[in-house]
């Protein structure tokens, strides 16, 4: 794999962050995990979900309203994925272990396997986000061109009009292609993958049988192929959706920076770890609290890339601490005021990349 390398040696930055960060902690006297605020929605959430797919196996309803619960159900599952399995899978749920361990377990649940989903998340994308040929997290090239290193196909001038029934089919894609591409091949795009021992082996396939049994045999059993098969579809697509752009909003919008390195390539960047995060996050509609309770707080991703054990339900607070160290250093906080500013930036820069380059450069040296 790719190798690059960070100049923490003028880590000033992270330091005085981190010190300010950490006084915030101590002065308030709680803990950096997730409190009650993160327990109710846990409840809220996951009990949403149940009562949602209770009613679809055993009420009598109609088909229309039997899809919009199904849309429901992967909404409120996305939600799950934001608020419960991120905290949890970060370790910042909780200062137990076993019960971050067990409440990661969710992103099985959801059709995902935590245990890929950790090294690819916790490792490999907050260690090297937006550095293409390493973050998996933009690497859907050939069918959608991220950043501008990407090799450009015909089909990318039209991606920013696809990208809706792209990201539709993106947590499909994860459930029947990506972990079982993972597992046997052993690696995350270019990097290798962690060793499985035996309890990793019936956990990967224990939970995959689940996830089949509840969520396509015993409906299809309940409503007939058909029926099951839309409203799967239906479910998976707000799901992808939902999960495709608030992870996409976090990243690939304007002003956002990308390097870039090739495979096997030893590459040294000239600024610390904590300012890469900085210049590669953007965060959006920071005063919405409807908004970022929904979300998991991922709206404030500057600080959770900086500080990715601290749960979601502190990122506010700590934000104001972030923008006046960023200010103080002369680095970019990277922000929009609402969510439909960011979404806009978002398909602003996929069609942007879908231009052939050479039109691109051509423009850019007219408006020169």
């Amino acid at each position: 794999m790719a190798k690059i390398t960070f100049d923490n040696r003028n880590n000033q930055f992270y330091l005085s962050l981190k010190t300010a960060v950490d006084q915030y902690f101590e002065t308030k006297r709680i803990k950096k995990t997730g409190d009650w605020r993160l327990y109710i929605k846990t409840i809220t959430l996951i009990g949403a979900a149940i009562a949602i797919y209770s009613s679809l196996m055993f009420f009598s309803i109609s088909t229309l309203p039997a899809l919009l619960l199904c849309g429901l159900l992967g909404y409120i599952f996305s939600c799950i994925g934001f608020s419960v399995m991120h905290d949890a899978n970060h370790g910042s749920y909780s200062t137990k272990p076993w019960l971050n361990d067990a409440m990661g377990l969710t992103a099985n649940a959801l059709g995902a396997s935590s245990f890929f989903w950790k090294q690819k998340h916790n490792i490999i994308h907050h260690t090297y986000t937006n550095v293409d040929g390493i973050d998996d997290d933009i690497a859907k090239s050939p069918i959608i061109r991220q950043c501008e290193s990407q090799k450009w196909v015909p089909a990318h001038k039209i991606q920013h009009l696809y990208l809706v029934p792209i990201y539709a089919l993106s947590s499909i894609f994860w459930l029947f292609f990506m972990d079982f591409t993972k597992y046997f091949t052993r690696k995350i795009y270019t990097t290798e993958a962690w060793k499985l021992n035996t309890k990793n082996h019936v956990i990967f396939w224990g939970t995959k049988i689940l996830y089949f049994t509840f969520y396509m045999i015993i409906p299809a059993m309940v409503w007939g192929f058909g029926p099951w098969l839309l409203g799967f579809m239906v479910l998976h697509a707000v799901m992808g959706v939902t999960l495709s752009l608030v992870f996409q909003l976090a990243h690939v919008v304007e002003n956002t920076e990308f390097e870039t390195v090739a495979l096997d390539e030893t590459k040294h960047i000239e600024s610390a770890w904590a300012e890469h995060e900085v210049r590669t996050s953007s965060n959006f509609a920071m005063s919405n609290p409807v908004i970022s309770w929904f979300v998991g707080g991922l709206n404030f991703q500057i600080e959770h890339h900086l500080f990715p054990r601290v749960s979601h339900v502190h990122y506010p607070a700590i934000s104001k601490i972030v923008m006046e160290k960023c200010k103080e250093f002369n680095l970019p906080y990277n922000k929009y005021d609402t969510m439909f500013g960011a979404v806009a930036s978002h398909f602003r820069v996929m069609k942007t990349l879908g231009q052939k380059p050479v039109a691109v450069k051509r423009q850019q040296a007219q408006a020169a």
